[in-house]
C-alpha cells in the first residue's frame, strides 16, 4: 500500500454521480487517500440504475475504498468544515453547477489563496461560461448533443444511444489523466493548478477520429460495417462475430468456409466490391454457421486465422479463460449487498483491490476526528444536523 504512487496524496472528493467520483477513485486505486463528501440524503448516484438499499452499482463502482462523510454544505458550519478539509487536502474534486462553489466559499480562487500548491479539479457539463454553461448535462443529453448518438447510427441512419454511461465514464478518465499531469507539475515545480474538464469536450475528444472521417468524406461517412464480411451470425447453439479487414483476411474466410471460388469472383475482388455485395456474403456465411456449433466454428476459424469471437454475456466474460489468466475480474465485499464481481483499472502494476464503497456518513466521526475536531464539537455538529454518522448497529 505505501509503495503505490499516490499513497501520500489526500483527495477531498465533493463530486457526485460518475465523472468526478471516478476521477478520484482511479487515484484511490493507485494509492491515494480519498474522502467522499455527500449530503445527508446521499449522492444522487446511489439511487440511479440497479440499486439495493442505499447502494447502487454506480455508486459502488466509482466510490469503492473511499471514506464517507455526510455533510450539509448549505449551512455555515458545513461550509466551514469543507473549507478546513480542503486546506488539509492535496486535491479537491468537484462537479457543482457553475457558481455553486463560489457561494459555498470553496472555489479554487478562494482556496488557493490559503494553499498555493492545491490541485483543484472542476468537472462540468459544458464549461464554466458560454451560452451552454447552465444547460443540463446528463449522459443521455450529452450523447445526443456531442455526436455520440450520431456516431452510433444503425444502417438505416437512425441515431442510437450507446448502452453504457459513455459520456460520464470517458470524462472521468480524461479528468484523472489531467489530475495526474497536475500532480506531476506540483511535484516538479511546487505549484498548484485548476484543472477544468467538461463532458462536452471530453465526448468530442473521444470521437476525434470520427470527426476527421466526417470531414474527409464531405459529411458522407458511411455508418455500419466498414469491411465485408463483417457481422454477427447465429450458430446452431450461439452467436459468432466474424470480421475481415483486408484481402488477405477475406482469403482466410474463403478457405475456412471452403469457398475458394470467392477468390476468383470479381464481385469480391476488393473490399469496396465486397461491401456492395455484403448481403450476399452474409447470407451464405450465416447459412453455413447455422449448420454447426459455436465451438466447432471457433476451432475451424482459428485454424485459418480468421478474425472471430463468440458474443459473450457478462457471466461468460467473467469466466473467459484469458480473464481468469490475467485476474481481470476481482471481487468487492460491498457492505449491505455482499460479494460482487469488481473490475478495476486494466493496468499493472500500481493498483490495489477494491474495498467497500462507504455508506452515507459511514466515516464522518473518524474523518473529523483525524482532521482535528474535538469529540464534543463533532457531537454538536451531528446534533445540529450539519453532519450525519451512519449507525454502526
Amino acid at each position: 500500500m505505501n509503495e503505490l504512487p499516490y499513497s501520500n496524496i489526500r483527495i477531498l472528493d465533493i463530486s457526485q454521480g460518475i465523472a468526478g467520483p471516478y476521477c478520484a477513485h482511479i487515484l484511490w486505486q493507485q494509492g491515494a487517500h480519498v474522502i467522499k463528501v455527500e449530503p445527508p440524503s446521499g449522492d444522487w448516484g446511489r439511487f440511479v440504475g440497479v440499486a439495493k438499499g442505499k447502494h447502487s452499482a454506480l455508486s459502488t463502482q466509482f466510490n469503492a475504498g473511499k471514506l464517507g462523510l455526510a455533510l450539509d454544505a448549505r449551512s455555515a458550519a458545513g461550509q466551514k468544515i469543507l473549507f478546513e478539509l480542503a486546506q488539509q487536502a492535496d486535491v479537491v474534486v468537484q462537479n457543482f453547477r457553475p457558481g455553486v462553489v463560489d457561494r459555498l466559499g470553496i472555489s479554487y480562487e478562494t482556496l488557493s489563496k490559503h494553499k498555493a500548491d492545491l490541485v483543484y479539479v472542476s468537472i462540468s457539463g459544458y464549461g464554466d461560461d458560454g451560452p451552454y454553461a447552465d444547460a443540463p448535462a446528463t449522459d443521455s443529453v450529452m450523447q445526443a448533443d456531442s455526436g455520440l448518438m450520431f456516431s452510433n447510427q444503425d444502417e438505416n441512419g437512425v441515431p442510437r444511444r450507446i448502452g453504457l454511461l459513455t459520456a460520464d465514464v470517458a470524462t472521468g478518465l480524461y479528468a484523472s489523466q489531467a489530475l495526474s499531469t497536475a500532480l506531476y507539475q506540483r511535484l516538479a515545480r511546487g505549484v498548484g493548478s485548476h484543472v477544468k474538464v467538461n463532458l462536452f469536450e471530453a465526448c468530442a475528444a473521444f470521437q476525434g477520429m470520427a470527426f476527421l472521417e466526417h470531414a474527409m468524406t464531405g459529411g458522407h461517412r458511411k455508418f455500419g460495417p466498414v469491411s465485408a464480411p463483417n457481422g454477427v451470425f447465429k450458430t446452431s447453439n450461439g452467436v459468432l462475430s466474424v470480421v475481415t479487414v483486408g484481402n488477405e483476411h477475406f482469403a482466410r474466410v474463403a478457405r475456412a468456409f471452403d469457398r475458394t471460388d470467392w477468390l476468383e469472383d470479381p464481385k469480391f475482388k476488393e473490399n469496396s466490391d465486397r461491401l456492395i455485395h455484403k448481403d450476399e456474403l452474409h447470407d451464405v456465411i450465416g447459412a453455413l454457421l447455422r449448420t454447426n456449433t459455436t465451438e466447432y466454428w471457433m476451432q475451424r476459424l482459428a485454424e485459418h486465422e480468421v478474425l472471430h469471437a463468440p458474443v459473450r454475456n457478462y457471466d461468460d466474460v467473467i469466466n473467459h479463460p484469458q480473464a481468469k489468466h490475467l485476474g481481470t475480474v476481482g471481487s468487492i465485499d460491498q457492505q449491505g449487498i455482499g460479494i460482487l464481481p469488481y473490475i478495476g483499472l486494466p493496468t499493472t502494476p500500481n493498483r490495489r483491490p477494491a474495498t467497500s464503497s462507504p455508506g452515507i456518513g459511514e466515516h464522518s466521526i473518524q474523518i473529523l476526528s483525524q482532521a482535528g475536531w474535538a469529540a464534543q464539537d463533532i457531537e454538536k455538529l451531528i446534533k445540529d444536523g450539519v453532519v450525519a454518522q451512519l449507525s454502526q448497529d
